[in-house]
């Protein structure tokens, strides 16, 4: 038996119990029997599960919280084109959610699960990295948006629904940044947002229960910090994703959410170059449908990102920020630090 075939049978083997709960026909001499007879066969449920559980701690602590998981890999594994439809099939869960604690419950495990499967199919080579870089980036941004519709629903049942002039029903928009913008979101990457909402008016509270409206800006930061709590918060279950928001106007010490006219006034006067950059892969986060809003915004944004004209003081200022970069790398000794090594120096 060759090392790799004992540390998977041993790993089968510490499943033992969860497996006896999964298969109660089964003694667990026959399921030692069984685990003995196909985890050598790597055509085989039986032993992809093993490899799975011995190349990842994570899914192997995902099959112990889900024990359900053990029977359905067990019969069957998961492939690659399991991996799709996210928001449809989280939008059928959250269908049954009725209040914060269980949205928690829902949004963690179904990422729990979620990132769990793509675990195992890079394990077994069923996908290519870029291809779970970009499963991994679209499950997150189903999560997000997912849990802020739900979000925006109940806040629109409690203080009403945010207007503009016209009487237009007003959304929150998300801009998500780095490596969830360009489609590269690893298995422990946080996620980098900017909150924004397309102009001021107050909520119409017809049909609620709430006394008096509220502005917009303060509707959308309740609504935004519910959702940073609903992602960001650890639970028995764990958390969905870390969320920085420090890429936004002015950063921690700005405002969490700005109109549209706010943002475009903030680029236009104070924008940084490092700002202008981080923006080349910021996208809007879940667009379904020709939206409007969408275009306004992204139309607002491209001047800032992408200048008419070539600036020779950008390019100098690139220059000294990378400079400052590796300065920074040698001073600190930072040789280890992937993002910011610089790979010519040894």
């Amino acid at each position: 038996m060759t090392a790799l075939s004992a540390l998977i049978e041993q790993k089968l083997q510490s499943l033992g119990t969860i497996l006896c709960q999964s298969f109660p026909e089964l003694s667990p001499e026959k399921i030692h029997e069984a685990i003995q007879q196909n985890s050598n066969h790597p055509e085989l449920p039986v032993y992809q599960l093993g490899y799975a559980i011995a190349m990842s701690d994570f899914v192997e602590k995902v099959l112990q919280k889900y024990p359900h998981l053990v029977k359905q890999w067990w019969e069957k594994s998961p492939c690659f084109a399991d991996c799709t439809a996210y928001i449809e099939r989280l939008n059928r869960e959250l269908a049954n959610v009725h209040d914060e604690t269980a949205l928690y419950q829902t949004l963690r495990q179904f990422r729990n699960i979620e990132m769990a499967k793509l675990s195992f199919c890079q394990s077994l080579n069923l996908a290519t990295v870029e291809e779970i870089f970009v499963q991994l980036s679209q499950l997150a941004e189903s999560l997000i948006i997912s849990a802020r519709d739900w979000l925006y629903h109940q806040a629109c049942a409690e203080i009403g629904t945010p207007m503009d002039e016209q009487g237009n029903p007003q959304q929150l928009y998300i801009l998500g940044m780095g490596k969830l913008g360009g489609f590269e979101l690893n298995f422990s990457s946080d996620i980098d947002l900017i909150f924004t909402y397309p102009s001021q008016g107050e909520t119409s509270v017809e049909n609620t229960n709430a006394r008096r409206s509220v502005d917009n800006g303060k509707f959308f930061t309740r609504l935004g910090q519910r959702l940073i709590s609903a992602l960001d918060e650890f639970t028995s279950d764990g958390f969905v994703y870390r969320t920085d928001m420090r890429l936004r106007p002015f950063g921690d010490s700005g405002a969490l959410v700005l109109s549209f006219a706010a943002m475009e006034q903030y680029y236009q006067d104070q924008g940084r170059d490092w700002e202008r950059y981080a923006m080349i892969k910021g996208r809007v986060l879940g667009v379904q449908t020709k939206d409007p809003n969408v275009s306004k915004l992204q139309k607002m944004l491209r001047p800032f990102v992408y200048r008419r004209y070539i600036d020779f003081s950008v390019i100098q200022s690139l220059r000294e920020m990378k400079g400052k970069i590796e300065r920074e790398v040698r001073r600190r000794a930072l040789k280890d630090n992937i993002k910011t090594r610089c790979w010519w120096y040894s």
